[in-house]
């Protein structure tokens, strides 16, 4: 029977402490023992249900946590203070002094400065590599190897990993696949297609309001357990952790994600598909001309398309700038990082979320000056903003 994630979601129930529709907030940073026995067992990790100390975890955190495990068909969950409160643990926990890390060359900016710059510290190695390519991937795995790294759609130039393949190879090779799923929450199940953990940002889509940052893992019970352990848990250790109150926020937004997945798709491709058409260069996983569009359609789940990020190559840095800038002044959304808010965010990732990465390694992997990336809003009158983007185009020369 086909997955279904947004079922999974809908058939969680939980009550209110005096029957509220919505789980009752745990506004605590510690909680109490009725016994001094029931604290040691705690501390150990063999008492079920019961609460420690908020950085460990609360109620709040662990109904989202179950609602997100539950969405990508994990066991369990740990939910994080940021995206890369997420990544960074995982990477830690997984990895020790003279382990090595094979990665996808296009990562979210941040990821990449961690791996290249931030874990070399540790003796921690890794490789970038063209993760589209699975013999260039395995050619890279070493006897140190310990991780599989990739994003299911790349940040920012959308390369959609063979997961598949790629868990494949991490089970020949006795690695870990973890796999970033913030650009398609939904759309695409990674654990489904064979990946041993499941990091999101919470911050883009899931949340959806761009009013707080949030992470989380979804794996097996064991490995979350040491995530979460007193004594060497990277999550406890490095005590990224959620507040309670955000929480709560995001799992009441998590409740439409399926509607909001809807729209961001649609939208994104009818104008990827008008932009294509007026010799733009456009790159979007649904349209036929992304050379992942078959893997693309073979890996996702039916009704949620192919996303809500696209790109377009305008030629020049300047020309990015002043479109985007117009784009803002008329009302189309805003020139600002992040995605998967309700309007349309635009930027140029050269010189802004992945300004981490070097200029001559941005232009190896086809990373532009005039590359512009969208996260395309969940706009009414789809039709309407492209005639206004369209107006701004040719206002500028760019048509």
């Amino acid at each position: 029977m086909a997955f279904k994630p947004a079922n999974n979601i809908q058939d969680l129930q939980y009550f209110g402490e005096f029957g509220g529709v919505n789980p009752s907030i745990s506004d605590s940073s510690t909680y109490t023992f009725l016994s001094a026995k029931t604290m040691f067992d705690t501390f150990e990790g063999n008492a079920d249900g019961c609460y420690l100390y908020s950085r460990h975890s609360t109620p709040s955190n662990l109904y989202l946590g179950e609602a997100l495990a539950a969405m990508e068909g994990t066991e369990t969950a740990n939910v994080t203070a940021s995206g890369m409160g997420a990544i960074t643990p995982v990477i830690m926990q997984l990895c020790g002094a003279g382990d090595h890390v094979v990665s996808s060359r296009t990562i979210y900016g941040g990821t990449y400065a961690f791996l290249k710059n931030f874990a070399p510290r540790f003796n921690i190695a890794t490789s970038f590599v063209d993760i589209t390519k699975l013999d260039v991937v395995e050619a890279a795995i070493t006897p140190n190897t310990k991780v599989l790294y990739c994003e299911s759609v790349s940040n920012p130039l959308l390369e959609v990993a063979d997961i598949a393949g790629l868990a494949k190879l991490a089970k020949k090779h006795n690695l870990k696949l973890v796999v970033d799923n913030t650009f398609s929450p939904l759309s695409i199940s990674p654990i489904q297609l064979g990946a041993d953990m499941v990091i999101h940002s919470l911050t883009k889509f899931i949340n959806g309001s761009s009013d707080t940052v949030g992470g989380v893992v979804c794996g097996s019970q064991e490995f979350i357990n040491e995530l979460r352990s007193v004594n060497d848990g990277a999550c406890m250790l490095l005590g990224a952790t959620m507040d309670s109150l955000r929480a709560a926020s995001v799992l009441k937004n998590l409740r439409t994600l399926h509607i909001r997945m809807q729209q961001h798709s649609l939208n994104a491709s009818y104008l990827a598909e008008k932009f294509e058409g007026l010799g733009l260069k456009t790159v979007y996983p649904g349209l036929q001309s992304h050379p992942s569009h078959k893997l693309f359609k073979s890996m996702m789940n039916d009704k949620y398309g192919y996303g809500g990020m696209l790109t377009i190559d305008v030629g020049s840095l300047e020309k990015a700038n002043a479109l985007m800038e117009l784009m803002q002044e008329k009302n189309l959304g805003y020139l600002a990082v992040s995605l998967g808010f309700y309007k349309t965010l635009f930027s140029a990732p050269g010189s802004s979320t992945s300004s981490e990465i070097p200029e001559d390694e941005q232009k190896e992997m086809g990373l532009s000056d005039g590359l512009i990336r969208f996260s395309i809003g969940l706009d009414a009158d789809i039709e309407r903003t492209y005639s206004v983007m369209h107006a701004c185009m040719k206002e500028l020369n760019i048509l």
